[in-house]
C-alpha cells in the first residue's frame, strides 16, 4: 500500500446517490462502526450552499466533519483536497468518508481519477457506491419521470457506480426488495447490486465487505452532455435556511417540524413542482430531531427525539424542489410562519439562501 510520511494511505470512501437516498445516514453509521473498532474517521459533506442539515447531523454522531459549500466536489476539487489536509492535520484519520451533492454526477472522471493520479500516496480510494432510494427506482427509471431532468441525473449517477445499493431496506417487504434489485440489475447488468438498511444494519456488513474487497474503482467514465447536466441541475430550486425558534411557554418541536414539512409539501404539490428532497434539523437543549421526505408521496421520516416542551431551538432547513428559487423561498417563509404560529412559537429567519445551481465546471476531468 502507498505510504504518506511513513504511514499507510488513508482510505477514501465516496458514497453518492440522488437527493434523499440516505447518504448521510449511511456515512454516520459506517463512521460509528469504524470508530468503534479503534479507527480514526473524518467526514466531508458537500452542498451548493452552507447551513446544511447533513453536516449538523454528522457532527451529532461525534465524528469530525468538514463541509464544502458553494459547489460540487468536482468543481471544488481543490477545496476537497484542502479539507482532507485539515482532517489529516487535526486527527490523522485512517478513513475519510465523503458525501457529494445529491444532484452531482460524473464523479469518477472529476473526483476519483484525479485523487488517484495526483494524491495516490495520500489516499487509497475504495469502490464508488451509489445509493438508490426505493421510492425513486421504478418511477425514475421507467415511469413518467424517466425522461425528465431528475431522471437524467438519476440514471447518470447509476451508470457510473462501481456498486449500486438499494437503501432503506427496512422500509421494504422482502419480495419488493427482490423485485427492485432485479429491475436495477436488468437496467445496469454489468454493475453489482446489493441492498441494506443503515438504520437496522440489515445487509450493512455485507455491503462494506464488498466495498473493501472491490477491485474496480471509478471504473466507469460517463458519456455525458454537460449542457443537459447543467439544465437538469438548474431545474431544481435550492434553499438552505437557519431559523431561531422560541416560545416562553414552550412548543411541541415534533409537531412543529411535521406541520412545517407538510405545508411545504402541499405548497409544492399545488403548483405541480417535483420534489428532490425537503429536510430539517431541530436542535434544542431538549434533544435533536431530524425529519424530512424525498417525494410528494413519501411518508415523513423522523430520527431523534425531543423531551418535553421546547422553549428555544435552532432550525436548519434544506429544500430541493423544481420551482423558481424566489417562489420556493416564499413558500418556505409562509409555511414556517404558519407552522410557528400554530405551535405558539416565534420564528426568526437568521439566514436564508435560495438559488439555482450554476453550471458544473470541473477542476479536472479524465
Amino acid at each position: 500500500m502507498a505510504v504518506r510520511d511513513g504511514r499507510k494511505a488513508v482510505r477514501f470512501v465516496l458514497v453518492g446517490g440522488f437527493l434523499g437516498a440516505g447518504k448521510t445516514t449511511t456515512l454516520c453509521e459506517l463512521g460509528k462502526r469504524l470508530a468503534a473498532t479503534g479507527l480514526r474517521v473524518g467526514v466531508i459533506t458537500n452542498d451548493q450552499a452552507d447551513d446544511l442539515v447533513d453536516s449538523g447531523w454528522a457532527r451529532l454522531s461525534n465524528l469530525p466533519v468538514a463541509e464544502i459549500a458553494g459547489g460540487c466536489f468536482c468543481c471544488k476539487f481543490d477545496d476537497l483536497v484542502q479539507s482532507c489536509e485539515e482532517l489529516l492535520t487535526a486527527i490523522d484519520p485512517d478513513v475519510i468518508l465523503a458525501e457529494p451533492v445529491g444532484s452531482c454526477t460524473d464523479l469518477s472522471a472529476t473526483v476519483i481519477q484525479p485523487l488517484r493520479k495526483f494524491y495516490g500516496e495520500w489516499f487509497t480510494v475504495l469502490p464508488y457506491a451509489v445509493l438508490v432510494d426505493p421510492e425513486r427506482v421504478e418511477s425514475t427509471l421507467r415511469g413518467p419521470g424517466a425522461d425528465g431532468d431528475v431522471g437524467y441525473l438519476f440514471r447518470k449517477q447509476l451508470e457510473e457506480a462501481d456498486l449500486i445499493v438499494l437503501s432503506k431496506l427496512d422500509l421494504l417487504p422482502p419480495a419488493e426488495s427482490d423485485r427492485l434489485q432485479g429491475l436495477l440489475r436488468a437496467v445496469f447488468p454489468e454493475t453489482p447490486v446489493v441492498a441494506f438498511s443503515a438504520r437496522t444494519g440489515a445487509g450493512f456488513d455485507d455491503w462494506w465487505r464488498q466495498v473493501q474487497a472491490g477491485e474496480v474503482v471509478g471504473g466507469r467514465i460517463l458519456d455525458i452532455d454537460y449542457d443537459t447536466y447543467a439544465d437538469a441541475e438548474a431545474a431544481l430550486g435550492w434553499l438552505n435556511a437557519t431559523v431561531a425558534l422560541s416560545a416562553p411557554r414552550g412548543f411541541d418541536g415534533s409537531a412543529l417540524a411535521s406541520d412545517l414539512l407538510q405545508r411545504v409539501r402541499a405548497g409544492a404539490a399545488a403548483v405541480g413542482a417535483e420534489i428532490g428532497h425537503v429536510k430539517l434539523l431541530l436542535n434544542a437543549s431538549e434533544g435533536t430531531l431530524r425529519a424530512g421526505f424525498v417525494t410528494a408521496a413519501s411518508e415523513l421520516d423522523q430520527t431523534g427525539s425531543l423531551s418535553g416542551a421546547v422553549c428555544a431551538a435552532t432550525l436548519t432547513f434544506n429544500a430541493r424542489v423544481a420551482m423558481p428559487p424566489e417562489d420556493l423561498a416564499a413558500l418556505v417563509r409562509q409555511a414556517l410562519g404558519a407552522a410557528a404560529a400554530a405551535a405558539g412559537a416565534t420564528a426568526d429567519v437568521t439566514r436564508l439562501q435560495s438559488f439555482r445551481p450554476g453550471r458544473p465546471n470541473p477542476t479536472h476531468r479524465f
